[in-house]
């Protein structure tokens, strides 16, 4: 499966990337800001995007609703990553919030993010 990671923290970005495909089981792309990373959508055509909330040129709601709009990428899952939600306010809210799936940083359990990616793979 094919993963893209938009964030606009390098080490966040390379972190994800290192520990997904030394899984073997995903190829994945990053980008390091939102304008980018719809960019990068557009051509890696991934099965599921990791985006930021809050980045320096757009803000991750912006990147989804260009995701959201475009006919060939509509349908791919969309999980946010932030650290201005906790992660006991996340749980609070059954892990969504207006409808997408949220994982608060930093990500201490890896066993989560491969739930998440599975749960949204399905």
């Amino acid at each position: 499966k094919k993963i893209l990671v938009i964030d606009d923290e390098h080490n966040i970005t390379v972190f994800l990337k290192t520990y997904l495909e030394g899984t073997g089981r995903f190829e994945v792309r990053t980008a390091n800001s939102g304008k980018a990373g719809y960019e990068a959508a557009k051509v890696f055509r991934p099965d599921l995007i990791f985006l930021d909330v809050m980045m320096q040129d757009m803000s991750g709601d912006d990147v989804a609703d260009l995701i959201k709009n475009d006919i060939l990428l509509r349908k791919t899952p969309i999980v946010f990553l932030t650290g201005i939600v906790t992660k006991e306010e996340i749980e609070e809210r059954g892990g969504t919030i207006g409808g997408y799936t949220y994982i608060a940083k930093p990500i201490l359990a890896m066993t989560e993010l491969l739930d998440c990616i599975d749960a949204n793979l399905k």
